[in-house]
């Protein structure tokens, strides 16, 4: 038989899936169109009899940045939840894993197959959630009459349903530990600092974190920009009946500053309300000390994103200095990194100022700035894909951490056919997030600002102080304010 279970909107009916029951394309908000269009989530309506859950919802409507296909339109029921749960009894009370996932708040879906969740419920006996949330323009846009960080709103009311619902798949509504990677990384570290989500979650994994966070200025030019693409202005009125597609893609519109040089067009917005302050000040004010935080980046962040580009074996010194004078924090970053690094090549430079810039000072900064416990992680093991040009880069941790070593987009980092080192490192990976997740302890020692341990995800790996130690002292001083025009 089917599993089935009983939320508070309805019934609903899953499927068997290796031992694990799995519900997917639940409502956890009404579609946000309509007269509710660019609105704050609002509770889905309820349904009669058995409503299938046997399908993920719809993506939410987005470009293709990452050149793998702007999804359809098929329906605006965009806001929607998936359950994995390898027991679906309320007696169970298992910790519960929510997942958030990354795409430069621009792109992403929870459908994608690197983020099937068996292999964590399963191994883990954990009950694994993931959802979609609104993106660009609809999600983090600054609208004239609209709630500033609607993709944030969207996270709060995914995470009120797993609070209110979580019980009927067997989850424990008292130990929710929410994940996520880059865009996700930064939305655990957004709402750690958000009022609105205290008392969601009690545990966060904030995977690479960018340091990007937007100030309303930035927001309402990048937004006055994007809308002056189709000859409208950035408001609830003018835009309520754009086809979400067409908004989507309006095009580059950033124009200056460092948002502009890495072609940053969304992020949260520091709008004092929904988001009061960027989370290294919420965090160092003593917000979310109750939660216990892992926090960890991949050593080579940038170079994949320098593949992408065509620039990878290809950097000048003159895009090297450009990339220092640029990202280097003042007044003499740039002059810092060539004294650290005396004897690093123009690209080793230009790699090494991005990846701190972009996720791994970001990161460290957050560990740093929280008060409650906290524990780090760096993954320095190479990744085999590729002829392994990419070393350890960004959006390696995600196979390793789901096992799902062979399906979806970052699984070609791990080549075809995936080695033992490959597999041993992904148990070690998930070993670590359900434990965190189930005990509050991944299984190595708590970091400080003082000792910096630090695990070293590798082949065979370690504990050891943190590793970058020159650019955490290129950086030590930086305040990762909010980024303007």
């Amino acid at each position: 038989m089917p599993p089935q279970v009983r939320v508070r909107n309805g019934a609903l009916s899953g499927s068997w899936e290796s031992d694990v029951a799995v519900f997917r394309g639940i409502p956890y908000s009404a579609p946000p169109v309509g007269a509710h269009r660019f609105g704050a989530p609002r509770r889905a309506d309820d349904w009669d009899g058995v409503r299938p859950a046997v399908a993920f919802g719809p993506p939410v409507p987005q470009s293709d940045a990452f050149g793998r296909g702007a999804p359809p339109a098929t329906s605006d029921d965009w806001l929607t939840v998936n359950v994995w749960s390898p027991a679906p009894d309320p007696a169970a009370r298992l910790p519960v894993l929510v997942w958030i996932y990354g795409g430069g708040y621009t792109v992403g879906m929870a459908s994608w197959p690197e983020y099937d969740g068996g292999h964590l419920a399963r191994d883990g006996n954990l009950v694994l959630v993931t959802f979609n949330y609104r993106l660009g323009l609809e999600g983090f846009g600054a609208l004239a009459g609209a709630p500033a960080n609607r993709g944030l709103l969207d996270q709060v009311a995914a995470l009120e349903w797993v609070r209110d619902n979580v019980t009927a798949f067997g989850g424990d509504p008292d130990r929710v530990t929410i994940f996520g990677e880059s865009a996700g990384g930064g939305s655990v570290a957004a709402l750690l600092a958000m009022p609105r989500a205290a008392g969601l979650f009690h545990g966060a994994i904030a995977q690479s974190v960018p340091g990007a966070y937007f100030t309303p200025e930035l927001a309402s030019a990048i937004a006055t920009a994007c809308a002056a693409e189709i000859g409208l202005e950035p408001t609830v009125t003018d835009l309520a009946e754009v086809d979400p597609g067409l908004l989507a893609r309006t095009a580059d519109a950033v124009t200056a500053g460092p948002a502009a040089y890495e072609s940053m067009l969304f992020a949260p917005v520091v709008d004092g309300d929904v988001l009061p302050a960027t989370p290294w000040q919420a965090l160092a004010a003593g917000a979310a000390h109750d939660v216990v935080l892992l926090a960890g980046h991949t050593r080579h962040e940038q170079r994949l994103f320098s593949l992408i580009n065509g620039e990878l074996g290809r950097v000048t010194p003159e895009q090297a200095a450009h990339a220092l004078d640029t990202l280097a924090p003042a007044p003499d970053g740039a002059q810092r990194y060539r004294d650290a690094f005396p004897d690093a090549a123009a690209e080793e430079l230009y790699e090494l100022v991005h990846s701190d810039w972009l996720f791994r000072m970001p990161t460290v900064h957050l560990a740093d700035a929280h008060t409650g416990r906290t524990y780090l992680y760096e993954l320095t093991w190479p990744a085999p894909g590729m002829g392994g040009i990419l070393g350890a880069c960004h959006g390696l941790d995600v196979p390793l951490v789901f096992g799902n070593l062979t399906a979806g987009g970052p699984a070609a980092l791990l080549g075809d056919e995936p080695g033992p080192d490959a597999a041993d490192l992904s148990a070690r990976m998930r070993a670590a997030w359900t434990r965190f997740a189930t005990a509050g302890d991944p299984g190595w020692p708590a970091y400080d600002p003082g000792s910096q341990l630090t695990q070293i995800f590798d082949v065979p790996g370690d504990v050891a102080p943190y590793p970058e130690q020159h650019s955490r002292q290129i950086w030590q001083h930086h305040v990762f304010a909010p980024l303007g025009q």
